[in-house]
């Protein structure tokens, strides 16, 4: 995340999905007619997303998008959980997340982007509590662990903990090296939106199981595999949105394999 208020273009947003390989899903789109403006990729097995954009208009207050990262905690119970994928469809509808039953979601971090800035919202899990964030002026990154990995609530995985640390040093370092975009929504290509930005945010040249992999594959032991499997890149600013959108693999000089997602 870089938040820029001074920028002609505020805020960007890149967000990877890593999910267990064999989890289907669908390409972003306008996929729930009673939300026909929302626009984000579809998770096949619940309904929902981990990625929701709402372009603006007349009934809709935008432009915002809301960003889904899985959290650690108490997960709820068995009987009464509900999709997490839900809850980036309702806040960019405007719906107050604070006011649901949440020890009937697994724990989580939403990020709320405007651009005007960001908003980190967390929950632990059970017997925790929501809390809040606004994001700095800057870049920002935003883990499983929380903002900065600094959640009330952290993994206890060792392996886990020094994975998500090598990730973040060294894409921080590699995002701040290059000039900053200037994604503006009529830009014909990705390549020509986010300069720099595209051959990082493939992978910058790391092998998928390197500590420190931003597109990455791993196998934890217990017979699945948990890795990448789709990259976005959202501009907001006074011109709209900009939504750029690829599968993994990523190709990384930018001119094949990304499309732009009409909003």
């Amino acid at each position: 995340m870089s938040i820029e208020p001074a920028a002609a273009v505020p805020v960007l947003l890149l967000s990877v999905r890593d999910e267990y390989a064999g989890r289907r899903w669908a390409p972003p789109g306008r996929h729930w007619p009673a939300q026909p403006s929302a626009v984000g990729g579809l998770d096949l097995v619940a309904g929902g997303t981990w990625l929701a954009v709402e372009p603006g208009g007349a009934d809709a207050p935008g432009p915002v998008a809301a960003c889904l990262l899985n959290g650690f905690g108490t997960l709820a119970p068995e009987e009464a959980r509900l999709s997490r994928g839900e809850l980036p469809l309702l806040a960019v509808r405007g719906g107050r997340i604070d006011e649901l039953d949440l020890d009937r979601y697994d724990p989580f971090h939403l990020v709320l982007v405007r651009p005007a800035g960001a908003r980190v919202l967390s929950w632990g899990g059970t017997g925790s509590r929501l809390t809040g964030l606004e994001l700095p002026t800057g870049l920002s990154v935003v883990l499983n662990d929380g903002p900065e990995g600094l959640a009330e609530n952290r993994t206890a995985s060792a392996r886990i903990r020094t994975l998500m640390a090598a990730r973040a040093a060294h894409f921080r370092a590699r995002f701040a090296a290059v000039p900053r975009p200037r994604p503006r929504p009529g830009a014909a290509t990705a390549e020509e939106a986010w300069g720099g930005w595209l051959p990082i945010v493939a992978g910058d040249g790391l092998a998928l199981d390197d500590p420190a992999a931003l597109i990455q594959r791993r196998e934890f032991g217990d017979g699945r595999i948990w890795g990448s499997s789709s990259v976005s890149l959202l501009a907001l600013g006074a011109d709209g949105v900009r939504y750029d959108f690829a599968a993994v693999p990523v190709e990384p000089a930018g001119r094949e394999g990304w499309r732009r997602v009409e909003l």
